[in-house]
């Protein structure tokens, strides 16, 4: 039996709970909403990010199976299908960026006195590239080039100016 919080609990600790709140009380994220919250909303995509789900329906699958251990992890509920599909469609997605841009500053002030970084006047930028699954009966202009024609997605490329406050 496991004893102590999960890595993904452990995980999740890095976003503070006041700063989500705030950003989710600002855009208004609960309003009439009983049941699923923003915040399970935000640990059930974080999940399925992290653990490289495929779909609504795995990622509840999933979910299901951990029992107790949802609980732990800090979600109060596990994600029907349908209600994380709605919740996806119908909350605003300006507090996730909202949140994202909240973090990022967070990690500049972390390495702002990084020795590393103190040397180089030239800019210095940070590359993600992640590739998006997208449904190839609802998005048929993302067909993938080199796969069959049963896949498709998007290829997403963040840069972040290390020294700078923008992206």
């Amino acid at each position: 039996m496991a004893i102590g919080r999960t890595v993904f609990a452990q995980l999740m600790d890095f976003v503070p709970d006041r700063m989500f709140r705030r950003i989710v009380a600002r855009h208004q994220g609960n309003h009439r909403m009983r049941n699923f919250l923003c915040g399970d909303q935000f640990l059930a995509m974080a999940f399925e990010q992290l653990t490289y789900r495929d779909g609504l329906r795995d990622i509840h699958a999933c979910l299901s199976s951990l029992g107790p251990a949802l609980y732990h992890s800090g979600m109060r509920s596990d994600a029907p299908k349908s209600t994380l599909a709605d919740a996806n469609e119908h909350r605003p997605w300006e507090s996730n960026r909202d949140l994202a841009m909240a973090l990022i500053a967070r990690a500049r002030a972390l390495y702002r006195n990084e020795r590393l970084l103190q040397g180089i006047d030239a800019a210095v930028y940070a590359l993600d590239a992640t590739t998006i699954n997208l449904c190839l009966e609802l998005f048929s202009w993302a067909k993938a080039q080199n796969h069959l024609k049963t896949s498709a997605g998007v290829k997403l490329h963040t840069l972040l100016d290390v020294h700078h406050n923008y992206l």
